[in-house]
């Protein structure tokens, strides 16, 4: 991930044509979008100070640089922290083992009527209540594939699980990219990266593309095998202390077809052939031996 710089700006560059910034547009181009020379001076730096940017060699870039550069790529405020992430690695924390605290684990258990779980970083589902469990079924795989991206993008059934998959697959790349910029150095996510692009040309594509988005609600457009169709809406909270960790919640509109499916669910969940703990967290609030 060492190149991730250039190829961040790169690409944010590709996508800006001349006539957006007021720059004569037309001619051949070898490259898409901006030149680098173009960039430069509308930011208002030397290209070579521009060039050795894009290289990452300028250990002390200050502030007023990053916003111009910003305000030049039309980065959003995702993109802006994206980029500072990625120009200053000396700042970043390193990643503190992940758990889910038994105040949240609670709050999982309190859920029951919608389908919740915390995911942590590399897209980790680290809990689950019983209903979100009877969506997607945690439980019943095995603990590596307990994984969002995994689950998205090496699980054939999911391309007809998720109704929306080319959405769901694109989100989930740019979390990914998000927290590879978080945390570089982090060996199991690079290992996680290295994986899917061996074994998904779709992963692969859309890694290759830069993008870094942050979401925060949505939809959620399913096809379940026991109970059909699921249009559900999503709420990611981040817990105050605890910015690694996302609890997703899913609701269904009031007096919907999707409320009365998930009333299913839960009744299947709960029959006695189909008993499952509240949430699948250890008694201090880590994830579970896996």
């Amino acid at each position: 991930m060492s190149h991730d710089l250039g190829e961040f700006l790169r690409s944010r560059r590709a996508r800006v044509r001349p006539e957006d910034v007021g720059l004569p547009g037309g001619g051949r181009r070898r490259v898409a979008g901006l030149r680098r020379e173009e960039l430069a001076l509308l930011a208002g730096v030397s290209v070579d100070y521009y060039v050795r940017l894009e290289q990452g060699r300028t250990p002390a870039v200050s502030d007023a640089v990053l916003d111009a550069v910003a305000r030049v790529l039309r980065l959003d405020e995702t993109e802006r922290s994206h980029l500072r992430n990625l120009v200053r690695p000396a700042r970043r924390r390193r990643p503190a083992a992940q758990r889910v605290r038994p105040g949240l684990s609670r709050l999982l258990e309190m859920a029951g009527d919608v389908p919740a779980f915390v995911m942590g970083r590399r897209s980790e589902v680290l809990a689950w209540n019983p209903l979100a469990d009877a969506v997607y079924g945690f439980s019943g795989m095995p603990p590596a594939e307990r994984n969002s991206a995994r689950h998205t993008f090496l699980r054939p059934e999911a391309r007809l699980f998720y109704r929306d998959w080319p959405s769901v697959a694109a989100d989930m790349v740019a979390f990914l990219r998000l927290d590879a910029g978080r945390y570089p150095d982090d060996a199991e996510l690079a290992a996680l990266v290295g994986e899917l692009s061996m074994k998904d040309d779709t992963f692969r594509t859309l890694w290759a593309e830069h993008t870094v988005l942050e979401k925060t609600y949505g939809a959620k457009l399913i096809n379940h095998p026991l109970v059909g169709e699921l249009d559900l809406a999503y709420e990611s909270l981040r817990p105050s202390g605890d910015p690694d960790l996302t609890l997703a919640l899913y609701t269904a509109a009031a007096g919907s077809p999707t409320e009365e499916r998930l009333r299913l669910l839960a009744s299947w969940a709960a029959s006695p052939d189909h008993d499952q703990p509240a949430s699948r967290t250890s008694a201090d609030g880590s994830p579970s031996p896996r």
